[in-house]
């Protein structure tokens, strides 16, 4: 084996560092805090029902460069079972009307112009922008990795999207609806609902169909856990090493190199160079002590904009239960779950078209909402299990009201909280997206490597806004190839 390089963080964009650092020549290790590799794509078997946490698509399962990764990681092989849904979410509002987003542009566009025709340009440009966003891709290399020709490719390539991030790359989404005028109230409420966050990108939107709308970003049948075994299997079969259920200290830095790690029960492990794909802020202010922090850096960690974490209320359901739409937002506003009142809606996923999920004859749903971290942060013993018996309680009255006599069906019962999460993989105040993709951070990124500290490399999603599995799948591997290129292999 070759030089030493110790990865923190068992999650995607860890097991991809160790997969193509173990391809590459290298002498991994992987250092994880909880028992089981896969971070926040996970899920936990209760009672023969699965409880997934993490999967709902996966962007990049029919080509691109996300493809590439998923096949190099055994993410996808040809064993594995690909779902393409018709329909991304059903919204529905307390009047009993509902929404529907289909994953087809042009679908969702005659559907909009038949529920408002008076906004017939306005769909039509709005549409129009979304289809032109489908010409931007990753990049396949990390910065200084690009040779001209891969700049000027994608430049030729993305050709028609650059008028659509030139007027909307610094728009919210509520601006950008506002400019469209529409005429419709329906329209107008149903969009303003459920995309108009003062802050969120209005390019985030209109480039979120693009990859549904080429059937590439499919669910994956058995969903995360299968998926994050797959990769641990994949790594294990390379020679890689884990160390699970250790906590990384600090890192260790000796004449301006990261030379290692010390665990939390004071073990020392060297290294030639070191990953961390743990959560941003642990990594820079306590595993690094604040050391290194460029001016870029610290303005993201001071005023970026983190997700609200979530709460997932989880019932097995001792009965088949079909369900058309697998994803609906219902609308509900100002109600309340347990301490929480809800900023806008819940979401309820039926899990009755992956039949991994549950027992035959019998279905997984989940209630999903978002929880500020201040309801939990000073919750402990009594008082958090308390809090939890409410949101179970209220979470099944909210599921008998879309399926009434259900509750006389329920086997299983369980309740994740943002504590839970930070519980198991550390992230900062449960933010499981870390920062929300802004208008103003939309397309930016933060550097892999910090001024001062050679050696050393940062992954994961804390890197791009907006969080999730491909961009943390990616800068694993560029983590590895720009290691790669310091070692002149």
């Amino acid at each position: 084996m070759g030089k030493k390089i110790i990865i923190i963080g068992g999650g995607v964009a860890g097991l991809t560092a160790g997969i193509y650092g173990q391809r590459s020549g290298f002498d991994t290790e992987i250092i994880e805090m909880h028992t089981v590799p896969g971070g926040q794509c996970t899920a936990w078997n209760r009672r023969g029902y699965r409880f997934d946490y993490c999967l709902h698509w996966l962007v990049g399962t029919a080509k691109g460069p996300f493809h590439e990764i998923w096949r190099d990681t055994n993410v996808l092989n040809d064993q594995v079972e690909i779902l393409d849904h018709d329909v991304h979410t059903r919204i529905l509002a307390e009047d009993g009307s509902d929404f529907i987003i289909y994953t087809n542009i042009g679908r969702w566009e005659r559907y909009l112009m038949e529920m408002a025709p008076e906004d017939a340009k306005a769909i039509r440009k709005m549409c129009g922008d979304m289809r032109r966003g489908i010409k931007l891709e990753p990049f396949l290399n990390p910065p200084g990795l690009r040779k001209p020709g891969e700049y000027l490719k994608a430049l030729v390539k993305m050709f028609p999207a650059l008028k659509v991030i030139a007027q909307n790359g610094r728009k919210t989404c509520r601006e950008y609806f506002a400019e469209r005028k529409f005429k419709n109230r329906k329209l107008a409420f149903y969009l303003d609902s459920i995309f108009g966050d003062e802050e969120f990108s209005a390019l985030a939107f209109l480039m979120m169909l693009a990859w549904f709308n080429q059937r590439n970003a499919g669910y994956i049948i058995g969903g995360s856990l299968p998926l994050a075994k797959r990769m641990a299997d994949c790594y294990l079969s390379l020679g890689g090493k884990f160390s699970l259920g250790n906590k990384v200290e600090t890192i260790v830095v000796e004449g301006g190199k990261a030379r290692g790690v010390t665990l939390a029960d004071g073990t020392v492990l060297k290294a030639d160079y070191v990953i961390s794909a743990a959560d941003g802020r642990s990594t820079l202010y306590s595993m690094l002590g604040g050391r290194f922090l460029p001016p870029p850096v610290k303005k993201a960690y001071d005023s970026w904009k983190l997700f609200t974490p979530l709460v997932q209320v989880s019932f097995g359901i001792s009965k088949s239960v079909p369900e058309k739409f697998p994803v609906m937002a219902i609308l509900a506003k100002g109600k309340t779950i347990g301490s929480t009142t809800l900023k806008n809606n819940f979401v309820l996923m039926n899990y009755s078209f992956d039949p991994t999920m549950a027992p035959e004859g019998k279905t997984v749903i989940i209630i999903r909402f978002e929880s500020p971290w201040e309801v939990w942060q000073n919750l402990e013993g009594v008082a958090y299990k308390e809090e939890k018996d409410r949101i179970r309680k209220d979470a099944e009255r909210m599921l008998e009201q879309q399926y009434p006599g259900i509750g006389d069906f329920i086997e299983v019962a369980d309740v994740a909280t943002p504590k839970t999460t930070v519980r198991y993989t550390g992230v900062w105040n449960g933010s499981y997206e870390g920062f929300i993709p802004a208008a103003k951070n939309f397309g930016k990124t933060l550097d892999m490597t910090l001024p001062g500290l050679d050696n050393f490399f940062m992954a994961g999603q804390w890197i791009y806004p907006g969080g999730g599995l491909p961009p943390s799948a990616q800068s694993g591997k560029w983590a590895i190839q720009l290691i790669c290129k310091k070692e002149k292999q």
